[in-house]
């Protein structure tokens, strides 16, 4: 039989609060939840592993309707194969955006920082 987690060793190793891991079951981005006799959620390392791949999504930006997408394409196996690939491409390229926006950004924050130098220095420069 697999290992049983507690919900306070999945929090641990995935990152996600307790409150993050109830609403990823209640949209159905989690599935198979056990709970014990008491009624506590147990979950396994199939969870586990499934949540490092949505916090990969969800990091990048993923917005939670296509991670259900994802999801529910993961859970039709083999056959959604391309429907899985063109999403991951597609979320790629949007990162792929963001990372180049972010650094345009970059060199425009170190541009001020720089300015902001420059006028520190003529002024320590007149005042000394």
């Amino acid at each position: 039989m697999t290992d049983m987690l507690s919900p306070a060793e999945v929090v641990k190793r995935s990152g996600f609060s307790i409150d993050t891991l109830r609403y990823y079951e209640r949209i159905g981005l989690l599935d198979r939840i056990t709970r014990s006799t008491g009624g506590r959620r147990q979950f396994n390392e199939d969870h586990v592993e499934w949540l490092g791949v949505l916090r990969c999504l969800r990091d990048t930006g993923m917005p939670i309707a296509e991670m259900r997408r994802y999801t529910a394409a993961a859970r039709e196996g083999d056959r959604t194969l391309e429907e899985r690939l063109a999403l991951l491409t597609g979320h790629a390229a949007q990162v792929q955006h963001t990372l180049a926006e972010l650094l345009r950004q970059q060199t425009h924050l170190n541009e001020k920082i720089a300015w902001y130098q420059a006028q520190i220095d003529i002024t320590q420069g007149e005042s000394a």
